[in-house]
């Protein structure tokens, strides 16, 4: 197997679950080191045993303290003595609607969601610079318009696409540095399924997917979301920058309508 990712360093955040956690795997698996950060100390040993020290560090901090930032720059030069790629994947999926999302709760998804995203790639740059290195933000589709329940959620989320795309054009140009995106769409992580479990469904929920919901008959898996992440962080991406792309399994413009209507 061709491993895409050979002596790459790469700092994911987030990264002791779901997506995040997938693509960490992914990335030691084409051939990279990887820098793992969450906010659980338990799940992070868990994804560094699973790793190895050889190939993984680990990083238990808030994404949103001040010094965060830092930290995770100066474990993966002191660990690996280089970062060629940052994934911001850490995020807070929260529900919130009109009704419920006053500022101070708004500047709270901001700074986990947008900020913290933007102060890494700050942090980073000088050494993405070296490496002509690049930056993967993991976004949402709820980006484009959003759920009414996921209303500061959302709106975080499209305040990180028109960062991708600002940086992805300024960066690229003076200092070849590329910055992409993927919004996943509906994926079945462990906090999904303890989401639908809090709201009385039962842990088999997903295997019983209405076609308007899921013309796969299932929701997407983080592996798939993993897989499609390799390409934005590999060379094969070539030159592309400040491109947003949406992984789900229908359009979300356009889109035909099911058959039960």
């Amino acid at each position: 197997m061709t491993v895409r990712l050979q002596d790459k360093v790469i700092i994911v955040t987030g990264s002791t679950t779901g997506i995040g956690k997938a693509i960490a795997l992914r990335c030691v698996a084409e051939g990279a080191r990887v820098i793992v950060h969450g906010l659980e100390q338990d799940l992070g040993n868990e994804v560094l045993s699973r790793i190895g020290p050889a190939k993984a560090a680990l990083l238990i901090e808030d994404i949103t303290a001040a010094s965060a930032p830092e930290n995770l720059v100066d474990l993966a030069l002191r660990s690996f003595g280089k970062i060629d790629a940052v994934v911001n994947n850490a995020a807070w999926v929260v529900a919130s609607n009109i009704e419920s999302t006053d500022r101070a709760f708004m500047r709270k998804v901001f700074e986990v969601n947008t900020i913290a995203p933007l102060a890494l790639i700050k942090a980073a740059l000088p050494a993405l610079k070296i490496a002509k290195g690049c930056v993967l933000n993991i976004g949402s589709v709820n980006a484009w318009s959003g759920e009414p329940n996921l209303l500061a959620y959302s709106i975080s989320k499209g305040a990180l696409m028109t960062l991708t795309r600002n940086l992805g054009d300024s960066l690229h140009r003076d200092f070849g540095v590329r910055v992409n995106q993927i919004n996943p769409g509906w994926v079945l992580t462990e906090m999904e399924i303890k989401r639908k479990r809090t709201h009385g469904f039962t842990d088999d929920w997903y295997k019983k997917m209405p076609s308007v919901l899921a013309p796969a008959g299932r929701i997407i898996f983080p592996e798939e979301m993993a897989a499609a992440a390799i390409y934005w962080l590999s060379d094969e991406s070539g030159p592309i920058s400040g491109q947003v792309v949406d992984l789900e399994q229908y359009p979300f413009l356009g889109r035909n309508p099911p058959k039960e209507f």
